[in-house]
């Protein structure tokens, strides 16, 4: 193993996370091994290997997994300048894991087939009969089971479950992930979907054209106007104590926090870096009232989501 080298366990995207790293390792000279893997099958893992394990730090694309490592006590305090780069609502209570970068959960809708005063203003509205056939949604995507943690502590298990039933009731289309969901609803194969904000952002970078979809964000408030963090956190165990700190601490620099802004398109949770164009800035959001520490119960969720039959 080189001198200094960084182990880092990343629920998060290859595409996503490599270029970054790269501009770590240049600016700092620090190597970083990665494994990448879901989220929660690396918090598995984690759990598993628990003081074995070799790596220094796990980046998350939820709380739900950093939570569920922190619960077991494998996670290190953060230094106080650390963690008070960003706001409080984007951080462990515990002080043990810290937001690097949000998503805005939004409905994505084809823009030739919806009118956005024809949407309703929260999620509770897709539930009505009009909406038969029209839906779209990836019950096993993570972010997906995050905003249905975030209902279940906003509306209670009874009206979550409603809700759930109430859109398996309107024939919703099942879609493996986000990336598809937002195709779909582009080609007008569905007409509406449930997402993260920046899928339609990178769909149309990507494929160098302005697609029939457009995002939007409810009005109303509630779980469905939710902000998520990828977060990250250094292992208690960690190997390479100094050098996981580094890096936790660049995730938090203006030049990492411009990538995730303009090469992600996803919101910088530091103050003064500027957000994507076209984006709505995110203190005007009608955002869910919770701390990420609210929205760590995803194995309750999953349980829920059995239930219902929206997994298997």
């Amino acid at each position: 193993m080189p001198s200094g080298e960084v182990v880092l366990y990343s629920g998060r995207e290859e595409s996503l996370v490599a270029p970054l790293l790269v501009k770590f390792s240049t600016a700092t000279g620090i190597p970083v091994k990665v494994k990448y893997g879901s989220t929660a099958e690396l918090a598995a893992t984690l759990l598993e290997e628990g003081s074995r394990s070799p790596a220094d730090v796990f980046w998350a694309q939820d709380p739900g997994g950093l939570g569920a490592v922190a619960a077991a006590d494998l996670l290190a305090p953060l230094p106080q300048k650390t963690l008070g780069l960003v706001p409080e609502n984007f951080r462990s209570a515990r002080g043990d894991w810290v937001g690097v970068s949000g998503r805005a959960r939004v409905v994505v809708y084809n823009t030739n087939k919806v009118q956005p005063a024809d949407l309703p203003s929260d999620m509770w509205g897709f539930t009505e009969p009009q909406w038969m056939g029209r839906i779209g949604w990836a019950p096993s995507n993570g972010s997906f089971q995050v905003m249905v943690t975030a209902m279940r502590k906003l509306w209670g298990e009874d009206k979550t479950r409603a809700w759930l039933q109430g859109i398996i009731a309107n024939a919703a289309k099942e879609y493996p992930k986000n990336t598809p969901l937002v195709q779909a609803v582009a080609s007008g194969e569905v007409e509406v979907g449930f997402a993260n904000h920046y899928y339609l952002l990178q769909i149309s970078k990507e494929e160098g054209t302005v697609l029939a979809a457009a995002n939007y964000f409810l009005p109303g408030g509630g779980p469905g106007s939710l902000v998520m963090v990828a977060g990250v956190g250094q292992l208690a165990t960690a190997p390479n104590s100094a050098n996981a700190q580094r890096f936790i601490e660049y995730l938090l620099e203006p030049d990492a926090q411009r990538y995730f802004a303009q090469d992600t398109f996803e919101y910088p949770l530091i103050a003064g870096v500027e957000i994507a164009a076209g984006l709505q800035p995110l203190a005007s959001l009608n955002t869910a009232a919770l701390n990420v520490s609210d929205l760590i119960d995803t194995r309750g969720t999953i349980k829920l989501l059995k239930e219902v039959g929206a997994l298997e």
